[in-house]
């Protein structure tokens, strides 16, 4: 991985609980059907064996992603950002379009973004055009949709 997977606190918990939960319950529950259901015989038409395997496989490819991600973590607490005046991560932007259409932001790790609750992730492309930016400041974003410019109009921090 070439650049740092940051992450606030809550995001971090989130993964962990997920982590948790799939380790800790649905798995040891899905291996203990699939052991039963290896023992009533036939394996090739047993709907409960097969369809057990492929969930435990889906349960242990999410399983590594989770424990790589997690590895791979950065903590940052936006809490104790020390120059609250620019735009960085954890932050939480007020912006406005050219037609004075505004939006409220917060930048958070890519694990963790949301586009539909306004979590935008840190190496998004609206993202990247945010950071470092003050009150004030008129930034270009590329998006699908075109090139639009939107300004900053209030920052926030935890």
């Amino acid at each position: 991985m070439d650049r740092p997977n940051y992450i606030t606190p809550s995001g971090y918990s989130a993964l962990k609980a997920e982590y948790d939960a799939l380790f800790g319950g649905e798995r040891p529950k899905l291996v203990e059907t699939i052991s039963w259901a290896a023992g009533n015989g036939d394996r090739s038409e047993n709907g409960d064996y097969i369809y057990g395997r492929k969930r435990l496989r889906e349960i242990d490819r999410r399983l590594g992603w989770l424990s790589r991600r997690m590895k791979a973590a950065k903590v940052v607490d936006p809490a104790q950002q020390p120059d609250r005046s620019r735009v960085y991560f954890g932050a939480t932007v007020t912006v406005a379009d050219e037609d004075d259409n505004q939006r409220v932001l917060t930048l958070v790790g890519d694990d963790e973004a949301e586009a539909g609750t306004g979590h935008v992730g840190w190496n998004s492309p609206f993202a990247r055009a945010l950071r470092g930016a003050t009150l004030g400041d008129v930034r270009r974003v590329t998006l699908p949709g075109g090139e639009r410019e939107y300004e900053i109009l209030a920052i926030s921090y935890p």
